[in-house]
């Protein structure tokens, strides 16, 4: 098992001293899963919710969370970001979300990506709760990251 860099000797939390490593192009893909009513995937998917353009807002919301990420998550580096992109699917029972953060730095930005696709979500049920208040948020995991020391990483699919 690798050490755990978070922790100290003696077990008490820490951030990690990232200040002697080499700044390097990084990015990380993120995706994650809203399941619901065929009614909400259609007011979503035609724009007829009446909270407004869900798909729009939630894509906002996902950008502005992952710029807010080492606000929300202990330890986590603030990390100037080059660009998030969040995409969004709609169809038939759902959405799903994929977003993607870059940035040229000493630390990675899979928590950027991850904490995007998680508030997109949420975004999405914000909007459409009054629709369908049984949606499920599933299957937010993280599908690559490149770049820094450990170089490139794939997600193995799902069975």
């Amino acid at each position: 098992m690798s050490e755990l860099t978070h922790l100290t000797a003696e077990g008490t939390a820490q951030m990690v001293d990232v200040g002697a490593k080499p700044a390097t192009t990084r990015e990380a893909t993120a995706t994650g899963r809203i399941t619901m009513s065929t009614d909400a995937a259609t007011a979503i998917a035609q724009g007829l919710v009446k909270k407004g353009d869900v798909l729009a807002v939630a894509r906002i919301a996902g950008i502005m969370a992952a710029k807010k990420t080492s606000d929300l998550i202990p330890l986590c580096h603030p990390i100037p970001l080059t660009s998030v992109t969040i995409d969004l699917t709609p169809d038939e029972t759902g959405v799903t979300a994929t977003a993607t953060a870059r940035t040229t730095d000493r630390t990675g930005v899979e928590m950027e990506a991850l904490n995007a696709v998680n508030v997109a979500l949420l975004t999405i049920y914000d909007m459409a709760k009054a629709i369908d208040r049984a949606m499920v948020i599933d299957g937010v995991r993280l599908l690559a990251k490149s770049g820094g020391k450990s170089g490139e990483w794939k997600a193995q699919p799902l069975l």
